[in-house]
């Protein structure tokens, strides 16, 4: 049975009522997210919304706080390899700083991670700064390789 503490601090999919609820403040906890307007969140959150099985965004609010305290995504990747398989990509996961220490980042993972293997995919990626790496062995995963990027300005 679960504490008041935890049932206090589910997962549930992204709502368009939670950038009022420090949504956007907790995605700059993590990187540059400059501010976005209602009509850019809606927008978006109805883009994404349309395609809700190949991108999903999961948070955690804290129902004392009406604050968002933890987030992340997961988009699946559809491929010809692997006999038409699919790959699940973790995406912007954050906890709250104060609100880090309370298994949040793991809940979060743990829930990303379930939801692409219940679509199928056959493998979940990520990518994560040396710093965290510990943390993502904990929940599972184990380092292959090396991250290449190139920004566009």
């Amino acid at each position: 049975m679960e504490s008041s503490e935890e049932q206090k601090l589910q997962v549930r999919k992204l709502d368009l009522s939670d950038k009022s609820k420090g949504f956007i403040e907790l995605l700059q906890q993590l990187t540059v997210c400059d501010s976005v307007s209602d009509k850019d969140f809606e927008d978006r959150f109805r883009e994404l919304n349309a395609r809700a099985e190949d991108h999903r965004v999961l948070v955690i609010e804290d129902d004392r706080s009406g604050k968002i305290v933890a987030t992340g995504s997961v988009f699946i990747e559809r491929k010809f390899i692997r006999n038409c398989g699919k790959v699940g990509h973790i995406e912007d996961v954050v906890v709250d700083a104060n609100a880090r220490g309370m298994q949040l980042g793991k809940k979060i993972i743990n829930a990303l991670t379930d939801y692409a293997h219940s679509l199928g995919c056959y493998k979940v990626i990520l990518d994560c700064n040396v710093e965290n790496k510990a943390f993502y062995e904990k929940c599972g995963y184990k380092q292959k390789e090396i991250q290449m990027v190139k920004y566009f300005i």
